[in-house]
Parts: C-alpha cells; structure tokens; sequence
C-alpha cells in the first residue's frame, strides 16, 4: 500500500531484527516516527548490552525518515483521546497515546502490532 505511514517503536524494531515483510514495507513507504518513538528506541538502545552499536543504529535511521514533533495540537488530540479513554474505561500506556495523537494530527495511519491502539477512535491502523 503506497503512501505515507507512522511507525510504531515495535515496527522499527521487527525492522532493526530484518524481518522482510517490514523491509519491503518501509522500502516503499514515505515513512515518519514521532518523536515519542525516537526517544523509547533511545532508551532501549541505552539499556542494551550493545549500547553504541544501538544508538548509532538508532541515529542512522532518525536520519532516514521524517521525524515529527509534538507540538499544541498534538497535545489537544492528546487530551481529547485520553479524555475519551478514561470515559470508556479503557486506558492505553501513555507514550501510546502521544503516538495515536502524531498519526490524527497528521492524518497518517499507524503501522503497529499492538491491538489497544484500536481503542483509540478515528485512528487508521496498519498491521505489519
């Protein structure tokens, strides 16, 4: 499916594993990452047993894709979509949230293998 696309952490790291069908995927994507799933693949990269190897890792493919910022709107659809959560009784774990929020603010779907974005209302879903 052609277009642009948001990756979630999980995606980057089946593609950083060489998984094939995510690297075909993302060879013929526009693909973006939100800034909240640059800093969890930092993190992970720092706790590692291979920590500069991971960082520059990380640093590199920061480098190929479009990284977006959270920015006031992106914390309006962070407010509305926990709002809507806490109604329904169904939380998802808050980087998830600022996730969801990049993908509505910019209109993209969401590639991920976690279900509990579908809690998540107007939001495009990918499964990779």
């Amino acid at each position: 499916m052609p277009g642009r696309v948001l990756l979630d952490t999980n995606i980057v790291i089946a593609l950083f594993s060489g998984e094939k069908v995510v690297s075909q995927r993302f060879a013929s994507r526009e693909i973006s990452v939100s800034s909240t799933v640059l800093g969890k693949l930092y993190y992970g990269a720092r706790k590692s047993a291979h920590t500069a190897a991971n960082l520059a890792r990380v640093d590199e493919f920061a480098a190929s894709v479009k990284v977006l910022d959270c920015d006031v709107l992106t914390a309006q659809h962070y407010g509305q979509i926990k709002d809507r959560l806490r109604v329904r009784g169904r939380p998802i774990p808050e980087n998830d949230i600022w996730i969801a929020s990049v993908a509505l603010q910019f209109g993209l779907p969401l590639a991920t293998r976690d279900d509990h974005f579908k809690e998540v209302e107007d939001l495009t879903l990918e499964a990779w």
